[in-house]
């Protein structure tokens, strides 16, 4: 009997565990995106910061976590890492030029998002196929049979 209980209160436990993980896993708020003056300048991460990358700049998720960005207004989305931290205390993230122009609200300069945390394989991935998409190649090259 005590053995269930302990395998009980495991599994209650991780439950709850994982329904707060979830939760701080996504955010709603606003985005904006990095000035042109920042290019060539370090992140948090010591990585270059360029406006053409699939980076962004946040105060809730972890440096390094990888996250999918959906435009609530249109449903655009895009993944990007986290490499830097922000000053504006009211913006959800901050994100590259070519994020905001892929999402839809450069000419607007802030619209309202969906982010959620992805693993880093899917992260990785789909950033890839962003960059090669961008530059006109398919994202994935077929097998010969």
């Amino acid at each position: 009997m005590k053995q269930l209980l302990t395998i009980l209160s495991l599994i209650l436990g991780f439950t709850f565990c994982s329904m707060t993980d979830l939760q701080a896993q996504t955010k709603e708020g606003n985005a904006s995106f990095y000035h042109n003056k920042f290019n060539g300048r370090k992140t948090a991460t010591g990585e270059i910061f360029s406006n053409s990358g699939f980076t962004a700049a946040s105060n809730f998720f972890p440096l390094n976590s990888y996250v999918k960005v959906t435009n609530k207004k249109n449903g655009r989305f895009i993944y990007v890492k986290i490499n830097d931290r922000m000053g504006h205390p009211t913006r959800a993230i901050d994100m590259t030029e070519t994020g905001a122009i892929l999402l839809g609200y450069k000419n607007s300069g802030t619209t309202k998002v969906h982010i959620e945390v992805v693993s880093p394989e899917e992260g990785k991935r789909k950033i890839l196929a962003q960059k090669q998409e961008q530059q006109g190649k398919p994202a994935h090259q077929p097998k010969k049979l």
